[in-house]
C-alpha cells in the first residue's frame, strides 16, 4: 500500500537531521521516494544523520532554519514537493524553560512558515504536521485522551504544541478549501536507537551503561506511554497516505500512541534496558523542582478506527530493538544496513499482524 502511494513521489520532511526525522527519512527512500530534506545541523554528537550519512541517501538536504521564510520557500519551490511531513521542532521541555522564545518563534511561527510555504507551491497534495501528545491540557486523569479534548500544556514547549494544533486546524479552515489535504499526528514519548538528545530516559541510560555509571532516573513513577520510534512514524506514513489519495476526508488530529499495556514507569523502563543490555544498575536520582506530568495518555481509537493503525511492538519488544541497536553502535558495528534491517523487521511484523 505504502510503496504504491510513496514510490517515486517528491517529499519534503522537516527536521530530516533530527533523531525521528533520520529514521523516516530512511524509510521513505526505502519506500522508493524522493526525499528532500530541510532542517537545521544536527545538534547532537553523535547524530543518527551523521553516523549514517543519511544526507548522502536522500535526494537533496537542505541546511536551514524553518524561521528563513526566504529560504524555506525556495526550498520548496525548486523541489515541487508533492507530500509534506513536518517534524523541525524545539522538542525539548526542560529546553523550553530555559529559551521559551526560542520554543515558541521555532514551533509556532516556524510551523506557520512550512504551512504558508506548501501553500504557495501547487504540486503539494498532503501535508502531516507533527505535534506531540503534549499538546492536551494534562490533567493527569487515568485514561487516554482523546482527539476532541481541549488543548493547552503547562510548560512552554507542551503550550507551544498545544499552539501549532489549533493554528493547524484555523488555517485548514482559512486557506485549504482548495488546497492541499493538511492532517496532524499527535505521539508521545518515543525510543529507539539513534537518539542522542539531552533529557531522554533510554540515551542517558546506555550512556550510564558505557561510562560504568549508575543510571540515575528522577521521577521514577512517572507514566508515559512508551512505543518504539516506527510505531509513530508507521501511522504518519499511513496518514500522509490516506490524504494523498482520499483528501479531506482525513484531513483533521489523530493520536499514535501505544496500547494500554506498554504504558510503564519510568523506573520499569529503566530496568527493561539494563535487562537488554546484560549490565548496569538503576538508582533513584533527586527530583528537581522543573515540572513535568507524572501521568499522560494517548486514546488511540480513533486511528485504529478510521486509519485501520494499531500499534505493532509493545514496551518490551520496543526496548528490546532499541537496546540492540545502542549495543552494535557503541561495539563500533557498521549501523545503516542493521537500521534498515529494523524498519525492513517492523514492517514485516506491521503487514503480519494486519492480514
Amino acid at each position: 500500500m505504502w510503496n504504491d502511494t510513496y514510490r517515486g513521489k517528491r517529499i519534503l520532511l522537516t527536521g530530516h537531521t533530527g533523531f525521528k526525522g533520520s529514521w523516516l527519512a530512511l524509510w521513505l527512500t526505502r519506500l522508493g521516494a524522493r526525499v528532500c530534506g530541510y532542517s537545521l545541523a544536527p545538534n547532537t554528537r553523535p547524530s543518527m544523520f551523521n553516523e549514517l550519512d543519511i544526507a548522502h541517501k536522500i535526494e537533496n538536504s537542505v541546511i536551514g532554519d524553518i524561521l528563513d521564510r526566504r529560504l524555506l520557500e525556495q526550498t520548496f519551490a525548486e523541489f515541487q514537493p508533492e507530500i509534506v511531513f513536518h517534524l523541525a521542532a524545539q522538542p525539548l521541555v526542560r529546553l523550553s524553560y530555559a529559551e521559551p522564545v526560542l520554543t515558541y518563534e521555532t514551533n509556532v511561527i516556524g510551523s506557520l512558515n512550512v504551512l504558508e510555504a506548501a501553500r504557495k507551491t501547487p504540486s503539494v497534495k498532503a501535508f502531516v504536521n507533527v505535534t506531540t501528545d503534549k499538546c492536551y491540557e494534562n490533567k493527569e486523569i487515568a485514561r487516554g485522551y482523546r482527539e476532541d479534548e481541549p488543548m493547552g500544556g503547562y510548560d512552554m514547549y507542551s503550550s507551544s504544541k498545544g499552539c501549532v494544533e489549533i493554528l493547524s486546524a484555523s488555517f485548514r479552515r482559512s486557506f485549504l478549501k482548495d488546497g492541499y489535504a493538511l492532517g496532524t499526528a499527535r505521539a508521545g514519548n518515543v525510543i529507539g536507537g539513534g537518539d542522542w538528545a539531552a533529557d531522554r530516559l533510554l540515551p542517558d541510560c546506555v550512556r550510564y551503561i558505557n561510562e560504568g555509571k549508575k543510571i540515575e532516573i528522577r521521577n521514577p513513577a512517572a507514566t508515559r506511554p512508551w512505543q518504539h520510534v516506527l510505531e509513530p512514524l508507521s501511522g504518519y506514513l499511513l496518514l500522509g497516505h490516506l490524504l494523498y489519495t482520499q483528501g479531506d476526508k482525513y484531513a483533521e488530529g489523530f493520536n499514535f500512541g501505544p496500547n494500554q499495556d506498554s504504558v510503564l514507569t519510568v523506573a520499569e523502563v529503566a530496568r527493561l534496558a539494563v535487562k537488554y543490555y546484560g549490565k548496569g544498575e538503576v538508582i533513584v536520582h533527586k527530583k528537581d523542582d522543573l515540572h513535568e506530568a507524572n501521568l499522560l495518555m494517548l486514546d488511540i481509537t480513533k486511528a485504529k478506527e478510521r486509519l485501520g493503525w494499531t500499534p505493532t511492538y509493545n514496551a518490551d519488544e520496543a526496548v528490546e530493538a532499541a537496546v540492540a541497536w545502542y549495543k552494535r553502535f557503541y561495539e563500533g558495528q557498521p549501523m545503516y544496513n542493521f537500521t534498515l534491517e529494523q524498519i525492513n523487521d517492523y514492517q514485516e511484523k506491521m503487514e503480519w499482524k494486519k492480514n
